[in-house]
């Protein structure tokens, strides 16, 4: 007798299981300022959402920093965020109800984002949803953020889920192009960008604006998994 192959939702997180990043791109863009740069907002988001703090430090501030100079910068614009984001911290809209139900047709669920740890504590542990997912991914774990499609993979590895039964959450066209090369479906939310950002794409089967417009069967038999 065969059995029935574990299913999965990997979700990006910022962006996706908070909708945050105007206040990622707040502390980002006055980060920035402070190194005396000044990058055009929206082109700055579609450049780099998905990517981790260091790869956007090396592409915007230069390849010859120190280790040490990438963990100062890092951290300053972190505590930035956070100090910025902690009065808001909330759960998307529709998130709880819908991992409830996912949790009661036996999906696994599993973050796989380009945050760092600190961050992942921030949110998880702020919104009491770590016990929740059965595996987490982050920057650390990586050494490529999106596009790349090794934290999707990882997630899916560690949730003990094949990538073709796998569906992702994301809001970035980075990420969702990082799911198409993992062999993973994607739902986008559009938190923070409208659906024509994501022209092209033919690995997506669903948009919405939260989670309280989706249904966990109706995604799974859109994907065929």
């Amino acid at each position: 007798m065969t059995s029935t192959p574990a299913r999965a939702f990997i979700f990006d997180m910022d962006g996706t299981l908070v909708d945050n990043m105007a206040y990622h791109m707040q502390s980002w863009l006055s980060f920035m300022q402070q190194q005396g740069l000044n990058p055009e907002p929206d082109a700055f988001f579609r450049a780099t959402a998905g990517r981790t703090s260091h790869e956007i430090l090396a592409a915007y501030l230069g390849e010859h920093l120190s280790r040490e100079d990438y963990a100062r910068f890092d951290q300053e614009k972190e505590s930035l965020y956070r100090e910025l984001y902690a009065p808001h911290l909330a759960p998307a809209g529709g998130l709880e109800a819908f991992m409830a139900s996912a949790k009661r047709a036996g999906v696994r669920m599993a973050v796989a984002t380009a945050a760092p740890k600190e961050n992942i504590d921030f949110t998880l542990d702020g919104l009491d949803l770590r016990a929740e997912f059965a595996a987490i991914a982050g920057a650390a774990d990586v050494a490529r953020g999106k596009p790349h499609p090794d934290v999707f993979l990882l997630a899916a590895e560690r949730a003990g889920t094949r990538p073709e039964h796998s569906i992702v959450f994301e809001d970035a066209p980075l990420g969702v192009e990082a799911a198409r090369r993992a062999g993973m479906r994607a739902v986008v939310l559009t938190t923070t960008l409208p659906a024509e950002a994501f022209a092209g794409f033919d690995n997506i089967i669903a948009m919405a604006r939260d989670f309280s417009e989706l249904d966990v069967e109706s995604l799974f038999a859109s994907a065929a998994v």
